[in-house]
Order: C-alpha cells, then structure tokens, then sequence
C-alpha cells in the first residue's frame, strides 16, 4: 500500500515514481517491486552535497541542493526539487542533466518550510 508523498524508485532502470494519490496496490518495474526511497538527513552526509538549502526573500522561496553545487551530468544528477509545508508537498520541479540544482518558489506563508530532492544515484534527501 503506498501513501501520499511517497518516492519509490526502480532498482533496475532507475525509474521514479511519486505518489499523487495512494493505492492498495504494489508498484512494479522491470518485473520488480519498486523500492520505497527513505528520506536521508544532514547527519547522514552533511551538507556538502545533497541536503537542500532553502533561502527565503519575502514570497520567493530559492532551494538549492547543497551548499557545494551537485553534478548535473548524465548518470549522475539531481531529478527532482519539492517544497514541503507541514509534509505537503506545496511546490516541485524536475530537472534534468546540465540543469541548474536550483528550485524557485512563491509562497505566501513562509512559516514551516523543508525541502526535499532526489539524487538519481544516492536517493531522498530532506532538509
């Protein structure tokens, strides 16, 4: 049973799915059940690379992956930027190769913000 939010990524492709709206049922790829990805934190790598940093200017929201840029090459790169309020996913954007790791939002309340991003190589990773 999946839930709402949930990122699940296929071990044999590389395939990612977020959950819009929640099912009974299994996600599959590639002939395989598609794994659930955990949201890793600072403590588990530290800043440097893959923690989101959100910088706020009255309503626009800027969130950068890492405080060192991540690479954005072809088998290596950030796929996903969401803003969250409270756990709700309030903003997101894909990116692709040669993108910038950069997200801008608007936002009227600012109050309770994380952010969260996908490393198509080393998974979820939330602020």
């Amino acid at each position: 049973m999946t839930k709402t939010n949930q990122i699940y990524q296929c071990g044999v492709c590389g395939n990612i799915v977020a959950i819009v709206h929640p099912g009974d049922g299994t996600l599959v790829c590639c002939d395989e059940d598609m794994k659930l990805l955990e949201e890793k934190s600072p403590e588990q790598e530290g800043k440097e690379k893959h923690v989101p940093v959100i910088e706020i200017d009255k309503n626009n929201v800027k969130v950068k992956v890492g405080s060192v840029p991540h690479p954005m090459v072809d088998d290596h790169y950030i796929c996903l930027i969401q803003l969250l309020k409270e756990d709700n996913v309030i903003g997101s954007k894909t990116l692709n190769p040669g993108d910038e790791p950069i997200a801008t939002f608007c936002v009227e309340d600012t109050d309770g913000l994380s952010a969260r991003e996908v490393c198509n190589k080393h998974g979820l990773w939330k602020s």
